[in-house]
């Protein structure tokens, strides 16, 4: 007969743990001591217990075992991408993203041969692609026809207001689904509440727009696909794609939408730093850790030197054998939904939900998120939380390891580098002001380049 290791013990409450750590304090106040408020206004305590979490959030389709390993290639050319396609898939890629596709790409050819599903960001979204794909059976693709999200990273429509909702319609009555892009957020210094809460302000735009355009079932199929980029902090992270599906839930359901959402996911940029590179490998693999726990769909790793290298083979076969021993060796790919259940996970998820519906909620109430787009309510917020995050770097309160905390002297990069790794603002006339995305280590880089 089984017995349960701990029955002979009577179960401690939360009330009894506070006690105890009370008295171990000789006096020092516990919620001073001990609970510590992040950038988005979160409490973070020492301990949690099930007495304080008597329900859990309900979040669906979170399963860890069916994510896919992803790799983006650049269509440059067309029969070289179409290669670098098919080793990929040979190598363990289940997902290809095609990136800097040309108007007039032979898009046949270039999946020539390709069996796996494909994603197709263009240059520029226009009548010609989305015909040509849907000669091609566009249903077989999934394609970046996000007009708002280019419009806040460019400043720009595509072509103009009018025309470029016209291709979105198009490419809608055809694919049937809606991306949905906001790795600028969190590029650009958005704390996870913030991501959050653009990031269902983004969406409630294009549920707008289409409410009384789409039959019910048609808006019952509609698939929504969330583009995100993975932070370092390890447990909000998995709680920030948590609560997008809490949120998403919530918000679609409000509506008569598709109540499920595919989530996409790749390591941010901002963390990353040219200096003692090869550390981008660590802060990439616990990101894409977080990014399999929190329930992404699709995982894209960033080869380690993507910063200041042009694409190479052994850096693109690191990244996805990154991603190869995740799955197929430390088994992310058995257990289902393997944060749920910890508390601190669940209120984190809790939490973040909360804060970013209320931010959500007052930009609706201020003539929703397009408009504060124009108006640079949004830009203005971003600015706000990275320099309060580039502060914090600066100050040492944030680390990267081999850059601001224990930097190799004899590291010398300026010879290594082959592309621009530092932001850099065109000077062109734009509709907005564009969302800049900006790394933390830039400056301290540009320093010591400087001083080789």
């Amino acid at each position: 007969m089984s017995k349960r290791l701990f029955d002979e013990f009577s179960p401690v409450s939360s009330k009894a743990w506070k006690q105890k750590i009370q008295v171990d304090l000789k006096g020092a106040d516990y919620n001073e001591t001990l609970i510590w408020k992040t950038q988005e206004g979160i409490d973070v305590k020492p301990f949690y217990h099930s007495d304080e979490l008597p329900s859990l959030p309900q979040v669906s389709s979170t399963s860890a075992k069916d994510w896919k390993i992803a790799q983006a290639i650049d269509a440059n050319g067309v029969d070289k991408a179409n290669t670098e396609a098919k080793q990929s898939i040979e190598n363990g890629a289940e997902f290809i993203i095609f990136n800097q596709v040309g108007d007039n790409t032979d898009i046949k050819s270039l999946i020539n041969g390709i069996d796996v599903p494909i994603h197709i960001n263009f240059s520029i979204l226009s009548q010609s692609n989305i015909k040509q794909l849907s000669e091609l059976g566009l249903e077989k693709f999934s394609i970046n026809n996000d007009i708002i999200g280019n419009l806040g990273k460019t400043g720009n429509w595509f072509h103009n207001l009018k025309e470029d909702h016209q291709i979105l319609e198009k490419s809608v009555s055809v694919s049937n689904a809606i991306q949905i892009n906001t790795e600028h957020y969190q590029n650009a210094g958005a704390h996870s509440v913030q991501q959050l809460a653009y990031a269902i302000a983004h969406a409630n735009e294009y549920l707008n727009h289409f409410n009384e355009q789409l039959s019910t079932t048609k808006k019952e199929s509609l698939t929504i696909n969330f583009n995100v980029s993975i932070g370092s902090n390890y447990f909000f992270e998995i709680a920030k794609l948590r609560a997008l599906r809490l949120l998403w839930s919530t918000l679609s359901k409000a509506y008569g939408f598709n109540s499920d959402c595919v989530i996409s996911a790749t390591p941010s940029k901002r963390n990353k730093t040219i200096y003692d590179y090869n550390v981008n490998m660590l802060r990439t693999t616990t990101e894409c850790m977080s990014a399999v726990l929190g329930g992404a769909n699709i995982v894209c790793n960033q080869p380690y030197n993507y910063l200041f290298q042009e694409s190479t083979e052994f850096g693109e076969r690191i990244a996805r054998n990154q991603l190869l021993v995740l799955k197929k060796e430390s088994y992310f790919d058995v257990v289902n939904n393997p944060s749920d259940g910890s508390y601190y996970i669940e209120s984190l998820t809790n939490q973040m939900a909360e804060k970013a519906l209320e931010i959500f909620k007052s930009i609706e109430k201020n003539g929703g998120f397009l408009n504060q787009l124009k108006d640079g309510t949004i830009q203005r917020k971003l600015k706000e939380s990275a320099a309060k995050e580039q502060e914090q770097f600066d100050n040492g309160d944030i680390t990267l390891l081999g850059t601001n905390k224990h930097p190799n002297a004899a590291d010398k990069m300026k010879s290594a580098i082959e592309k621009q790794p530092f932001m850099k603002v065109e000077k062109r006339k734009t509709l907005i002001e564009p969302i800049i995305e900006k790394r933390l280590s830039e400056k301290l880089e540009i320093n010591r380049l400087n001083e080789e």
